[in-house]
């Protein structure tokens, strides 16, 4: 496998440069985890680093990635999951919303052949 000496910013890891290694692409990983081991034989402690680009130039070059410190952890200030976006993913319901709550808040619940508003649709010509 290919390796890349990949620098690390932030955290008990600033300033130092490791060799990561990269995928099919060319890409190390967007996310590093290092487990560092307990003094006291507790359970380890995980820092967190994600993939940034080196440098804000642009141009046709290969991108170089280093890594910044995640101090936040495994999923982020306000991240939830990979960002991914698949078209059969269901969208994450609020934890507060309860789903029979906006059925009892409408005057037409009761009615659901009932057109939203009392509009006319275009049946009533």
């Amino acid at each position: 496998m290919k390796s890349e000496d990949t620098p690390f910013e932030g955290g008990p890891m600033d300033g130092r440069v490791l060799p990561v290694l990269v995928g099919m692409t060319g890409h190390p990983p967007k996310t590093y985890r290092i487990p560092v081991p307990d003094p006291h034989g507790g359970p380890p402690t995980v820092l967190v680093y994600r993939r940034v680009p080196r440098d804000a130039r642009g141009g046709l070059r290969f991108a170089r990635w280093k890594y910044a410190y995640a101090p936040e952890g495994e999923n982020g200030a306000g991240r939830k999951g990979s960002g991914r976006k698949w078209p059969w993913s269901k969208p994450e319901a609020e934890p507060d919303a309860r789903p029979d709550a906006e059925a009892d808040a409408r005057p037409d619940a009761a009615d659901p052949d009932a057109t939203p508003g009392g509009k006319p649709d275009d049946a009533h010509g």
